[in-house]
This record gives C-alpha cells, structure tokens and sequence, in this order.
C-alpha cells in the first residue's frame, strides 16, 4: 500500500481510461457508460465522437469538438492534447463528477496514465481505472494477436477487461477465453454477452463513500457496522464497515493485503491510531493502492466499502479483524 504524496482535496474527479484494439468496441461501451450515468455528469473524450452513435434525442447541444447530452454528460474530441483537454473539462461550471479517456487502439495506455501523473492535474483529478476492450470474434480468428507487444500492454494495464462481441461463443468456450485473459480472474473479465455491464462497478463517483445499505448487523458494542448488498444483476457484490473510532494502520494493511487476490475495488476513508488528527482516503482498483491524506473536514471514526464476486466476502470476520482497533 503505497501513500500519495501529498495532500488530495476533498474532491477530485476521477478519470476511467478505455483502451483496446481497433474495433473492439471502445465508443459502442462508452456510449452504454454516457446513456446510463446514474445521475453523474460525465464528461468522456474521444477520438471521433462521430463514431458513437448517440441518441439524437439525448443531445442538447453540439459543436465541432462537444457534444452536450440531456443527462448532463459530455462527449468532445481531444482540443490540441490531453493535458489541455483535461484542464478545459475542468474548468466547467460545475466540473464533471467522472471523466472518460479513451485511448486510439492503436497507442499504449502507458502514455496516457503517465500524463495524467502530472503534477499540474494532482489536486484536480486521479486516474481511478483502465478498462481495457477484448474482441472474442477477432481474438478467436487471429490468435496471433495474443503475442502482439501492443495487445499485451493495453490487458497488462487493465483494472477490468470487458469481452465483447462473444455472442457466437458457447458459454463453456466463453469461460475458457475468460480465464486465458484473467488466469487469476484479476482483473475481472464481463462477457457483455451473458452478463450487464456493472456500470456502477465501472465508475467513481468521487471520494465520498455510499451511504451503508438497509441490511447491516451490529458487530460489536462500539458500534461497528456491516452489510452486504448487491449491484443489479451483476455478480459482484458490496461489503461495508463503519467504525466509530480511529483503526490500526497495521490492521487495515493486514486486512486489505489478505483480501488483495478477490477485491475488484475498495475504498474507506479512516482515522489511524498511530496518525492521529488526520483523514485518511483509501483507495484500491485493482492492483493500484493508494492511501492518501484528505484535507477538509471529515466526522469521526471511519468507514470501508469493498467489492467482490458476491460470496467471496466474510463480512463478520472483517468486521472482527478491524473491531479490536476502535476505543469503546
């Protein structure tokens, strides 16, 4: 767990990198991602926004580089680099709650996920996850694609792979192309064919943790909190922690190191007691961890919000390994 190096602000916009090979479906996922935004106001950059079939009548407003959708949501092509997109989408009264960079299948997301390292767009956003596209129709007739440098860099990034177009594909031959992608099923392969796309699993909304569901035990007198809730007809699952006091730096790194191989996300802000008067963000996609000091004024004790395969979670045994750290 590695921490950042410096203070983040309370709000940052967290930004979703979309790569995969030509044609594999980046602008068709995307524009799934604008039409279902629950609400945030995403603003996505693309290579050309003519290539994502946009419902006419979701569109407010268009001009050359930005398309403006009724949702809120906006579409624009790259306006001179990535750094200048950036800053422009940012300076938007409001600024997005989520942006989408999506990456020409032809280019190594390295590059985009080092310029977003920038130290000019620190404190405005954070590279949240990179969803990489894989074509089971070009992969299944090209098998020499798998030893293409460039293919293997866009999966090696990837927080989750979407399969697409694996319609054409029994399920027993769709699971085998899922476990060659993912052998240790991290990170997450979605067959778009045999599953929704878990949009809300795909997307941050921000730092500021979901509320915790309806169905919630007491684990301890202190007041230790946890539930277990799912995302819609999706197989992934939610569990939640609340503690009413400060946590062992030492326990939350223990806990989060176990549950590494089966989290698909995680995210808790915390008090510890070896660092006290100061918050703490903790955030995990994948094989990125970031523990980073929050400015601004947060209310005591903490919170923890982790993603799994729904069933891949002993909500009870988490709630023992952190109770023990909070005062009662």
């Amino acid at each position: 767990m590695t921490a950042a190096p410096a203070t983040v602000p309370i709000l940052v916009v967290p930004i979703l990198v979309v790569t995969g090979w030509l044609g594999a479906g980046k602008t068709t996922l995307i524009n799934s991602l604008l039409a279902d935004a629950g609400g945030r106001r995403i603003a996505a950059i693309v290579n050309d926004f003519g290539a994502i079939n946009i419902d006419e009548e979701l569109i407010r407003a268009r001009t050359d580089t930005v398309v403006g959708l009724a949702n809120g949501c906006v579409c624009c092509t790259l306006q001179g680099d990535l750094l200048r997109t950036l800053k422009l989408l940012l300076a938007d009264d409001p600024s997005p709650d989520q942006i989408i960079v999506e990456a020409s299948g032809v280019a190594d997301p390295a590059g985009i996920i080092q310029a977003l390292s920038d130290p000019v767009l620190w404190k405005s956003t954070r590279l949240d996850a990179v969803l990489c596209v894989v074509d089971a129709e070009d992969l299944v007739a090209n098998p020499a694609r798998r030893a293409d440098p460039l293919w293997q860099a866009q999966l090696a990034a990837a927080s989750f792979v979407v399969l697409t177009k694996a319609g054409g594909l029994d399920a027993g031959a769709a699971a085998d192309l899922a476990r060659s992608l993912s052998p240790g099923a991290k990170p997450p392969v979605i067959d778009t064919a045999r599953e929704p796309l878990p949009v809300a699993l795909l997307l941050d909304g921000g730092p500021d943790l979901p509320a915790l569901p309806g169905r919630r035990f007491t684990a301890t007198a202190a007041g230790e909190g946890q539930g277990e809730g799912g995302h819609a007809g999706s197989r992934f699952a939610t569990t939640t922690w609340q503690g009413t006091g400060p946590v062992s730096l030492v326990a939350l790194q223990a806990l989060i190191g176990a549950l590494a191989p089966v989290l698909v996300r995680a995210k808790g802000i915390f008090r510890f007691t070896e660092k006290p008067g100061q918050t703490w963000l903790l955030q995990m996609v994948g094989q990125r961890v970031t523990l980073a000091p929050l400015s601004g004024d947060y209310p005591e004790g903490c919170r923890l919000v982790l993603i799994a395969e729904a069933g891949r979670l002993d909500g009870a045994a988490i709630a023992a390994q952190l109770a023990p750290q909070t005062p009662l």
